[in-house]
């Protein structure tokens, strides 16, 4: 990993992430699958000028899926990492808020 800017990849938004931010102050991204807990935390403190409480880091396996058309086909969806991130209750991500 060259720099801090290459750990987060894209803010992950579902009815389950959206839950999280409202109630618990947690934010989902997915990561680079070599960043470890201290960088994600690093990250997101300096790029979004907050403080962060925790990191939960959860790496997710590929999965076998079928297309629509043709049930037959199979297709290997590639798995990836996801950090859940905890801030403090006062700190919000401003990218998350137009979903609310």
């Amino acid at each position: 990993m060259s720099t801090i800017y290459d750990v987060l990849r894209r803010p992950i938004i579902t009815e389950k992430t959206n839950y999280l931010n409202s109630d618990l102050h947690q934010y989902v991204f997915e990561v680079a699958p070599d960043a470890s807990k201290t960088l994600v935390k690093d990250a997101i403190e300096l790029l979004f000028n907050v403080h962060v409480l925790r990191v939960n880091v959860i790496n997710l396996p590929a999965k076998r899926t079928r297309r629509a058309r043709n049930r037959r086909l199979r297709v290997r969806r590639s798995g990836y990492k996801k950090a859940i991130v905890t801030l403090a209750p006062e700190d919000t991500i401003p990218i998350f808020e137009g979903v609310k």
